[in-house]
């Protein structure tokens, strides 16, 4: 990687809070986020978060008709913004995805279409998975580019991919990158539970991510959005440096499968490396969504590039699972968060070493028909 980029921003709303002291102090809390919504697991925005999104919803009459997904992502971007001191002018680039889009919007929609076998006025543009990054450019005021996509649950470091690219073109100066997620709905819980993967007890840890040893899949799904300012060089402000990334696929055995060794994890985790020594790199956020096949291939795939030094590993699903399209972002949000407190956050019933330092680190996203990301931050 030529051209270091910076990120000078990042802002979230997840079960953990949007505050970044108190998202620290919960992921420090040996503790997990996980209630029951009509008897199945998930991982809801806590009341004061939700009455900062209805805070929002409602300071703009069109914002009533939005789907909470897209709430979300207006509220984290303009977090990000502020902090990054960006303002309309930048005329930064916006690619913020979704691996789901307007789902909640779309089943009342579409509920109400099979009663009245008419659909609503405004059903189509309020659900187009355009609608968050258009809506979040609307609300910046900002002239750049917006692009939006899915790439399921790799799809906000495939964001984070595209807008550094855009940097290094020169296209842009500025890009707004991340994802949002608002999947606690009835027929996307189905879904999850259609490919029996999702989990169905509430153990002391529900979702079992890292457990190489479960007897069950424990995928639990959670509602958030995160939003990274980048741009391009070494700057002052940056939190933290993207200094590796790497992407890879793999050929399907069957739509939601991932091979044993995750040879796309494989060759992202390589091409990020680059040149950089394996040795260095501290640790590993990985994407493991608590399910066994998944859970073990991406463990597989890290020893195969790792051999036998491998990284201190942690995930933050097993205290707000598994959030789809902006997971991966959240995951970025945690690293530089353990980047500048100097502290990892460790899986209570992994028995690993700590790390002695924490200067560079990898995180880990891949989605459904194995397109794998892999990014290294460093201080």
């Amino acid at each position: 990687m030529n051209t270091p980029i910076s990120i000078t921003a990042i802002a979230s709303i997840s079960p953990l809070g949007f505050n970044k002291d108190t998202i620290w102090k919960n992921y420090t809390s040996d503790t997990h986020f996980f209630t029951t919504k009509d008897g199945n697991l998930v991982a809801e925005l806590a009341i004061e978060s939700k009455q900062e999104i209805e805070k929002l919803r409602h300071s703009n009459s069109k914002y009533k008709q939005l789907d909470d997904s897209v709430l979300f992502g207006i509220y984290a971007a303009r977090k990000a913004v502020k902090e990054a001191g960006w303002s309309p002018e930048s005329n930064f680039g916006i690619n913020i995805g979704s691996s789901r889009g307007a789902t909640g919007l779309f089943e009342n929609y579409y509920e109400s279409f099979l009663d009245k076998n008419k659909a609503e006025t405004l059903s189509s543009p309020t659900t187009t998975l355009g609608n968050i990054s258009s809506w979040v450019a609307h609300d910046l005021q900002t002239k750049g580019p917006e692009i939006s996509h899915s790439i399921t649950c790799s799809t906000a470091l495939h964001a984070l991919l595209n807008g550094m690219a855009w940097l290094n073109s020169g296209m842009c100066d500025k890009f707004l990158v991340g994802g949002s997620e608002s999947p606690l709905t009835p027929f996307t819980i189905a879904q999850m539970q259609a490919l029996k993967i999702y989990a169905r007890k509430h153990h002391e840890f529900p979702c079992k991510a890292l457990d190489f040893n479960k007897s069950e899949n424990t995928m639990i799904l959670s509602e958030a959005a995160a939003i990274a300012c980048l741009e391009k060089g070494t700057k002052d402000n940056a939190l933290a440096i993207v200094i590796g990334f790497g992407y890879g696929t793999e050929l399907l055995e069957h739509n939601a499968s991932l091979s044993t060794n995750a040879e796309c994890f494989q060759r992202s985790m390589s091409m990020a490396l680059g040149d950089t020594n394996p040795n260095e790199i501290d640790i590993i956020i990985t994407h493991t969504p608590g399910t066994i096949k998944g859970d073990i291939a991406e463990y597989n795939a890290i020893k195969q590039i790792f051999c036998n030094k491998v990284p201190a590993l942690t995930t933050n699903k097993i205290q707000v699972g598994h959030s789809l399209g902006a997971s991966g972002m959240l995951s970025i949000e945690m690293a530089i968060l353990m980047l500048n407190h100097q502290e990892f956050i460790d899986i209570p019933y992994l028995d690993q070493p700590t790390p002695k330092k924490i200067s560079k680190i990898m995180i880990n996203a891949v989605g459904f028909g194995g397109n794998a990301v892999s990014v290294v931050l460093s201080k």
